[in-house]
């Protein structure tokens, strides 16, 4: 399984090309509607153009903000996934300086930004995570949380009953096999952990 990254925060890259300034503004978001939301935070209304792009796993959408079709959101978007980058939104807006580039030009500047922009920012790995559900008795809890702990396991929710406690576990899918192992062990196979997602 090949390993996909995203942003660790916010980010940016200026560059002057040909007296045109080109600032590239990246972020890590997780649906469409928060990358849309980053767009409208960081553009600047007294820009020549700001152009955006996004990819939230098969998602994605680009603008290129009226420049030449092609020349500056797609650029954008193909930067974000030649960086190996997901869940990430990418601005770059240009201050036009007074010498045309050309769409060959416009399509490098406008890549290239983004693309140093995504090279020199820190990221880090996307881990797939899973939900566990479990019952367990009082007496139980406080070994089981400390041993889940060890599983990278967090406590989502915890409600107490008459007949125990319920819980619902958020941990990396690579170690849930681990935990539902641990569950029955403390428990001497009272509990079992369920699936939940």
């Amino acid at each position: 399984m090949s390993l996909s990254y995203t942003l660790a925060g916010p980010c940016q890259h200026l560059e002057d090309i040909k007296k045109s300034r080109f600032l590239a503004q990246a972020a890590p978001v997780d649906t469409p509607e928060a990358a849309l939301a980053f767009v409208r935070q960081v553009s600047d209304a007294a820009a020549t153009h700001n152009c955006w792009a996004y990819r939230i796993g098969q998602d994605y959408r680009f603008n290129d903000d009226g420049e030449p079709g092609g020349t500056a959101g797609r650029p954008i978007l193909q930067a974000i996934e030649g960086q190996g980058i997901d869940r990430a939104v990418v601005v770059v807006t240009r201050w036009y300086g007074g010498i045309k580039l050309g769409a060959g030009g416009l399509a490098r500047a406008y890549g290239g930004t983004a693309a140093e922009c995504l090279r020199l920012a820190e990221r880090v790995a996307i881990v797939a995570m899973a939900r566990l559900g479990l019952q367990c008795e009082f007496a139980e809890l406080a070994l089981l949380k400390a041993r889940l702990k060890e599983c990278e396991a967090q406590i989502e929710e915890e409600r107490f009953g008459a007949a125990g406690v319920e819980l619902v576990l958020r941990l990396p899918e690579s170690r849930v096999a681990e935990a539902q192992a641990r569950i029955v062990d403390i428990t001497r196979g009272r509990a079992a952990a369920r699936r939940l997602d």
